[in-house]
């Protein structure tokens, strides 16, 4: 398998223009929760059971990743209880302009995202945020 440190290098290489970066960093989260949100406006047994998976899969690559996922898992589900009935209207927007978001940064990169090469980019952008924040705050990962 693949380590985390290799999966962030391989993303990283698209994303090496500051403007890019920061569109991520703010466009990235935004993305995992209003697909969290979706999903829990759908079922919240289903919004478990993918968020477990991806908890799992970031367990295989790092502990204290998944660690930190798991608390960005629980901020994400009670910002949907917390919207209730208004959950899919917000999650939709939000989705809608973070994906914009994140084509312009790539756009001004000029570098395709890394998930049209590989799906699984798609569960390592949130990774990728949360590592080099970690790394920042100077926590091993």
């Amino acid at each position: 398998m693949t380590t985390l440190d290799a999966w962030l290098a391989r993303y990283g290489e698209s994303h090496r223009h500051r403007v890019n970066e920061a569109i991520h960093w703010i466009c990235v989260p935004a993305i995992a929760w209003s697909a969290i949100a979706l999903a829990w406006w759908v079922s919240p047994y289903a919004a478990i059971v993918l968020c477990a998976l991806a908890l799992a899969f970031y367990a295989v690559l790092s502990v204290p990743v998944a660690l930190g996922m798991l608390a960005f898992v629980g901020l994400a589900i009670e910002a949907c209880v917390r919207l209730d009935r208004h959950v899919a209207a917000v999650a939709v927007a939000v989705f809608v302009v973070a994906w914009i978001g994140q084509f312009v940064g790539h756009k001004v990169e000029r570098r395709k995202p890394a998930f049209l090469d590989d799906v699984k980019f798609l569960l390592i952008g949130p990774a990728w945020v949360l590592a080099t924040l970690m790394r920042r705050l100077r926590i091993p990962c």
